[in-house]
């Protein structure tokens, strides 16, 4: 979906039926947030070998690219 800073921020096909939310990988970091678009916040789901910094960074990521994340969502599941 989306490439950024070594980040791959994507959606699997089958968590459709899960609120709005993205997932995230870099090299062996991998997290998931939620995505409260009504809110204009993000919640924290899990991760695997998330640092402080990394967190920060994909954060920001998240948020640079908020409005084109829930597009991509509502149109990959057709919401």
């Amino acid at each position: 979906m989306l490439i950024k800073n070594g980040w791959r921020l994507f959606f699997y096909s089958n968590e459709g039926h899960e609120p709005l939310h993205i997932h995230a990988q870099k090299n062996e970091i991998e997290c998931k947030y939620w995505i409260l678009a009504d809110e204009l916040e993000i919640l924290y789901e899990f991760s695997y070998n998330f640092s402080p910094g990394a967190k920060r960074e994909i954060e920001e990521i998240i948020f640079q690219h908020y409005d084109l994340i829930i597009e991509k969502w509502n149109n990959h599941f057709k919401k």
